[in-house]
């Protein structure tokens, strides 16, 4: 059928849905609750967990993808030599970001994962303005210069830069901000992203099962489970999280993704009893200010 140029195309609605809030607030709750699965294997090495993260997504993203008829554009992307190095590229820094992810849980280091994610959106703020030229408010200025006193805060208290928090928040603002540039749907892309590692994620795995070194088979029926079901813990929330993107508004988004990093600070806090001493709690209060005006300034932009 031929389409009529006369009349417009519909405009996308931009307003928020209770489906929308539903999918996005499902996704944020089960990332919330991932400290307890990283923690839960935190006796097996960060790479290895890794690794099965990568190979296990890889049947659940497809199976996904097929089930919605959407195979085709992952095909047209591997044939795309740009998009294939884009997609490469934004794979490695999600794997970087999962690694030291899961290696801070391991570590006792969950708070400060919570505040690399707590410093994300205003790191990605600032990335915009330096790569993009995009114009900063003057209340976001304050925000970020709030983050950065945070930081200062925690350097001096600790004798050292927050190496994992800066570390997150400086993977997955890169990963986001290229992300946008790969011409495929979310679901597309992190089924092309896990199929690229794929090949890494396979040789390590067998190098491992080879020497005998591996946890998958050899060290008992609980540690297997876990590590299959890394796969579930790490494309199920992501696939909820971008079906629920689509039908909320950018500031809506801007607000919930404050969930997750909450739900692993109390969890650090309460159930992992990581130390939370003064230097920490003056830290994530000028976090917490910063994030504030943050989403001052984004509700009054809206």
């Amino acid at each position: 059928m031929a389409l009529d140029s006369s009349q417009p195309a519909p405009a996308l609605k931009n307003e928020d849905t209770l489906a929308g809030f539903g999918y996005a607030f499902t996704a944020y709750v089960l990332w919330g609750f991932l400290p307890l699965y990283m923690k839960a294997v935190a006796h097996i090495p960060s790479s290895e967990v890794v690794a099965h993260r990568i190979l296990w997504s890889v049947p659940i993203a497809g199976f996904v993808l097929a089930f919605r008829g959407r195979v085709g554009d992952v095909w047209i992307a591997l044939k795309t030599p740009r998009m294939l190095g884009m997609a490469a590229l934004t794979a490695s820094l999600i794997s970087v970001n999962w690694l030291i992810y899961v290696w801070s849980i391991a570590a006792g280091r969950a708070l400060e994962s919570a505040l690399g994610y707590y410093i994300n959106p205003l790191f990605s703020v600032a990335l915009g303005a330096i790569v993009l030229k995009e114009r900063l408010t003057p209340i976001q200025l304050a925000a970020i210069g709030l983050a950065v006193v945070a930081v200062a805060v925690l350097a001096v208290g600790a004798g050292g830069l927050p190496w994992v928090s800066l570390a997150l928040a400086f993977s997955w603002g890169c990963y986001a901000l290229l992300r946008k540039t790969l011409p495929v749907g979310p679901n597309q892309g992190f089924f092309l992203e896990v199929l690229l590692l794929s090949p890494v994620a396979l040789g390590y795995l067998a190098y491992l099962y080879t020497s005998g070194e591996g946890h998958f088979g050899f060290t008992g029926m609980p540690d297997m489970l876990l590590l299959m079901a890394s796969g579930l813990v790490t494309a199920v929330p992501l696939m909820i999280y971008a079906n629920g993107a689509k039908l909320l508004k950018l500031s809506t988004i801007g607000i919930m993704q404050y969930i997750a990093p909450t739900m692993i600070f109390l969890i650090a806090v309460f159930v992992f009893h990581e130390p939370f001493g003064p230097e920490k709690l003056v830290a994530f209060g000028f976090i917490w200010a910063a994030l504030a005006l943050y989403s001052f300034s984004m509700l009054r932009g809206r």
